[in-house]
């Protein structure tokens, strides 16, 4: 049995860089810099329970794998995250924490597709043409199911009979059903992927 627990995160400004100081500047321009400032607190205060809830789990870290959402599979997976950890990530900071306890961090994304992906939302974010919404909804629906199939690939491939893999995974991706049948998954949050299938 292979057992695979999804922990559903919220990107931050450490985590994201210079595509979210442009969400930033739009959320700012729309709402105010008091509800940022909020938005910020809230995402801190979710971190701040996740962190509590995957330390309540007392698992047996020499068998845990650890994917994450946005992680490249390049070989200096460890490198990327202790520089992000370090800029004040919390979803990092969690993670060299459970490495510390014996997890292995596994590339997890191809870096084809994530620059793909971040140069679309570079030039959806600069204005681009108007009037083709259809044709970028469809292409980001392509570049995320594609993550996704990557995601569940590396996850099929990589997580031994017997082990546990965290999946630290954006609400937006569904690597679910792409899963091999004998991967048992449990969500860390189970009210909340309630709450997105009914959305869905």
């Amino acid at each position: 049995m292979r057992t695979l627990i999804v922990i559903p995160i919220i990107h931050t400004e450490q985590d994201m860089g210079s595509l979210l100081e442009q969400v930033k500047q739009e959320y700012v321009t729309r709402y105010g810099h008091e509800k940022w400032a909020e938005h910020l607190k809230s995402i801190d205060e979710v971190w701040s329970g996740i962190r509590r809830m995957v330390a309540a789990l007392e698992l047996p870290y020499a068998s845990v794998r650890l994917y994450q959402d946005g992680l490249p599979l390049c070989g200096k997976e460890a490198d990327i995250v202790k520089e992000v950890a370090a800029r004040g990530g919390q979803n990092h900071q969690l993670l060299v924490e459970l490495m510390q306890q014996g997890a292995r961090l596994m590339g997890t994304e191809d870096p084809d597709l994530l620059l793909q992906e971040y140069q679309f939302h570079q030039g959806a974010l600069g204005g681009g043409e108007q009037g083709h919404e259809n044709q970028r909804e469809d292409q980001s629906r392509k570049l995320l199911s594609g993550r996704d199939r990557f995601i569940a690939g590396r996850i099929n491939a990589t997580l031994s009979a017997g082990e546990i893999g965290l999946l630290f995974l954006g609400l937006a991706h569904s690597v679910e059903p792409l899963l091999d049948a004998d991967i048992l998954v449990r969500h860390l949050l189970p009210s909340l992927r309630e709450r997105q299938a009914k959305a869905e």
